[in-house]
């Protein structure tokens, strides 16, 4: 009985989930721990503590309302519907782009794709994209809440049993006379704003988590309690979490103060990750290591790919439709796919500009995220209102205490950031 009742609403917040444990976790979490230690654990929980109650926000109004954190926005005013679209615009390349490149390093280590075709150095980027593109134009969310689920499994069992080992091995032996590098210099505070930024996902991804349990309840035909979504969200939230720190304790155990620097290549990313943890492992574990980092990864850019393309066609179809046709246009998809195509294209060829240039897109990305999450924020905490969500959904007083806190944090280190590079 539980499993037929929990079947019917899990789904989006597993999509958030394989959203969130990418770049952030893989890449991000595990250079955290590399380059200094556990100084930056209190970073991450902050992080995903403040920005918390606005990711929950696209749930929990897309559950009372019975419409997406999107059309919200246009109910605030049309200049917030277009800044939400120019910001989509803005950052959607680049964030797609640098999902896209971790994801082919991971895929070439473990498949070794480019030896397919050694004269176009992009057929691994390729072939990711047109799998991925592939699924969601054949299948669209049915077959990508199917999938998710099986690659859950396979991310959560392999990525936990990594973590265990490498407790059980313990700390790598670090080199004669290391000195941890300086956390509060320049170098140091802007990896913290980078680390922010996708942690444990960029804050304007929060409309993805409405379309998701709008799209879930279409296809699913069960319309769940708010209760219930917010139960789903809240799992797939609290795994992302979790598995945050589970990278960050890999990094610090295996590459902190070790004088092994993580270079900036995908390929070789990728490579020295896998080779690190199973050469301290042992060989034994290469396909878990493998497994793990390939399965988060394409997790990942499945996801991306879907939620951007949703954002993208829903925010054009707010802005450029008059109400009736916006809502007719629910159950057409054209613009889904002409989205997911454009995408594709953009970030293919971003990907193409910094293809040896992987931390400099990494951090870019990241750092577009960080600066426009308070705007974010702040809409969100007016959409959750009883105006809004009727007073049955209104959050309780401690998600909205939580949610000033978290406002105050984001813009002030949003603030900081920019007056380090205006007075640097």
């Amino acid at each position: 009985m539980f499993y037929k009742k929990i079947s019917k609403i899990l789904g989006p917040g597993l999509l958030f989930a394989s959203t969130a444990i990418g770049v952030s976790h893989l890449v991000q979490s595990t250079r955290a721990g590399a380059n200094y230690g556990f100084a930056l654990l209190g970073i991450i929980i902050a992080a995903n503590v403040f920005k918390y109650p606005f990711f929950e926000y696209g749930s929990r109004y897309a559950s009372a309302t019975g419409e997406s954190l999107i059309d919200g926005y246009k109910r605030l005013g049309k200049p917030v519907i277009w800044v939400y679209f120019l910001v989509t615009l803005g950052s959607m390349f680049f964030v797609m782009s640098a999902v896209g490149f971790v994801t082919i390093g991971f895929l070439d280590n473990l498949f070794n794709i480019s030896g397919l075709w050694p004269e176009f150095k992009l057929f691994p980027t390729l072939l990711l994209y047109t799998v991925c593109c592939g699924i969601l134009l054949i299948g669209k969310f049915n077959i990508l809440d199917n999938l998710i689920k099986i690659i859950g499994v396979v991310l959560l069992l392999s990525t936990f049993l990594a973590f265990v080992l490498t407790l059980i091995h313990g700390p790598a032996e670090r080199i004669d006379n290391f000195i941890s590098p300086d956390i509060l210099d320049e170098a140091g505070i802007l990896f913290i704003i980078a680390l922010m930024g996708w942690m444990p996902t960029a804050l304007d991804l929060c409309t993805w988590n409405s379309l998701w349990t709008i799209e879930k309840i279409k296809t699913s035909g069960y319309k769940p309690s708010l209760k219930e979504t917010l139960f789903e969200f809240n799992l797939g939230y609290f795994i992302a979490a979790g598995l945050s720190i589970c990278f960050l304790t890999m990094g610090a155990y295996f590459l902190y103060g070790t004088g092994i620097k993580m270079p900036e290549g995908s390929g070789a990313f990728a490579s020295q990750v896998v080779t690190l943890y199973t050469n301290t492992i042992g060989d034994w574990s290469y396909i878990i290591i493998s497994a793990s980092a390939f399965s988060i990864m394409f997790s990942t850019s499945i996801t991306v790919f879907d939620g951007y393309a949703r954002a993208l066609e829903r925010t054009t179809e707010v802005l450029f439709l008059s109400e009736k046709n916006a809502q007719e246009a629910l159950n057409n998809s054209k613009a889904y796919n002409a989205s997911l195509i454009i995408l594709s294209i953009g970030s293919f060829m971003i990907i193409a500009l910094f293809l040896k240039h992987f931390k400099v897109l990494i951090d870019l990305a990241t750092t577009i995220s960080f600066l426009i999450a308070p705007f974010v924020a702040v809409i969100n905490l007016i959409l959750v209102q009883k105006k809004y969500v009727g007073a049955d959904a209104v959050p309780p007083l401690w998600m909205r205490i939580l949610s000033y806190a978290g406002i105050v944090f984001l813009t002030g280190f949003a603030v900081f950031f920019l007056y380090i590079k205006l007075t640097g």
